[in-house]
């Protein structure tokens, strides 16, 4: 019987954060910080709308769009928080940020067009540039330069067969952002190479010390040439109903829609319900957005002042709820610190090069964790250092 299997579907490498996902699952007494979920519930006023849409019956396909009172709804809420302005035919509702992401590269990628990553960044860029017979470039950002993309680094990666540019801010895994004045500098660079930029805002929500997030599309020029993918997992605790969004120019969002109408046909009705309430200003989704940001914030603060403690070169992330300490100072590598660990200190945290070789001598921890979680995993990590014999790290 033949290998029905694709060569390049074979050839992707498992995910490097399922790997410990995976082996922390099959230890006992293990404490994790490794997941990228918001402990919190989803907002009760949330799941009322929702299960009041089940109760009426609504329960059908919704257009493939996604309904128009909510894209109405995402119309505003882009507006009115980051400046973007967008008509409801532009955004298209979609199964999480993930299927915006895969579709997006679907629609534009032709096979052997290249399309600039930024690392250290969320795992599934490459494996999705690789599905569409696109070739991945990668643009290593560095922890001198606080994780941004640099203009001269950005320039350096692009060939004639650039054809986006994928923009994660604020970054999984090290917490970076792009304030506008750093937007402004990449942007001309981009115009000049007629660069599309896909701008994964997922966490655009989750900026600290008074520093609030930028969208790229909203810099001079730039968003005729920028898709914006965000999403209510992160912001709203919303990660189970797998609902996100695209918007951008009108001729490219209406390829993208006609991509996902033969793949999805539309998002989940019952989600798109919840959006709804989730986004009206009115019924004060924004004061329970406001206490999680608040609680990420202690959290972040933390864990940060806790990790320098204990003698780690760290990071002070401005966004997401990652911060990626370097363990380079220990003499081990990412996946034997995080091994050791795990096996050792019963800590399950994600090596720095499952998000990119440039991670490599770093480790991601979330604080998507309550305070008390992370002062018991402060505590082991410390036993697990003094056992070692490199605490205080050097």
């Amino acid at each position: 019987m033949r290998d029905f299997i694709a060569k390049h579907i074979a050839d992707i490498p498992p995910s490097g954060i399922r790997k410990f996902f995976d082996a922390a699952a099959s230890l006992e007494n293990v404490v994790s910080l490794g997941v990228g979920e918001p402990d919190f519930q989803t907002p009760e006023r949330i799941r009322r709308a929702a299960m009041d849409s089940l109760a009426q019956g609504k329960t059908r396909y919704t257009v493939n769009w996604g309904m128009l009172s909510l894209r109405e709804e995402i119309a505003h809420y882009l507006e009115r928080r980051f400046d973007l302005h967008y008509d409801t035919d532009q955004i298209l509702c979609t199964v999480g940020a993930s299927e915006a992401i895969d579709i997006t590269l679907r629609t534009i990628l032709e096979p052997g067009d290249e399309v600039l990553v930024v690392e250290p960044s969320y795992v599934a860029y490459k494996p999705a540039i690789w599905m569409q017979h696109g070739v991945p470039v990668v643009v290593t950002t560095k922890a001198e330069n606080s994780f941004k993309l640099m203009p001269e680094e950005l320039e350096k990666a692009i060939t004639p067969k650039t054809k986006a540019l994928i923009l994660p801010y604020p970054n999984n895994p090290t917490g970076a952002i792009m304030e506008k004045e750093d937007l402004e500098r990449i942007a001309p660079v981009l115009c000049q190479h007629d660069i599309l930029v896909i701008s994964d805002e997922i966490y655009a929500e989750l900026t600290y010390g008074g520093k609030n997030h930028v969208s790229i599309a909203s810099i001079a020029g730039m968003s005729e040439r920028t898709v914006v993918l965000n999403g209510f997992a992160k912001a709203f605790s919303m990660t189970g109903w797998r609902l996100g969004y695209v918007a951008g120019p009108k001729d490219l969002m209406k390829a993208i829609n006609k991509l996902h109408a033969y793949v999805i046909m539309c998002a989940p009705t019952i989600s798109q319900y919840g959006a709804l309430e989730a986004l009206r200003e009115d019924t004060l989704c924004d004061t329970d957005v406001d206490k999680m940001r608040q609680a990420y914030d202690e959290r972040r603060r933390y864990l940060v002042g806790e990790l320098r403690r204990l003698g780690f070169s760290c990071f002070e992330p401005e966004g997401a709820f990652y911060v990626f300490p370097s363990i380079s100072s220990t003499g081990l590598t990412s996946q034997e610190f995080c091994k050791t660990l795990l096996e050792e200190g019963g800590v399950a945290v994600i090596p720095g090069d499952a998000f990119g070789e440039s991670g490599e001598g770093h480790v991601r921890i979330s604080y998507a964790y309550s305070m008390e979680e992370l002062q018991i995993c402060i505590s082991k990590i410390e036993e697990f250092l003094q056992k070692k014999g490199i605490y205080p790290v050097k």
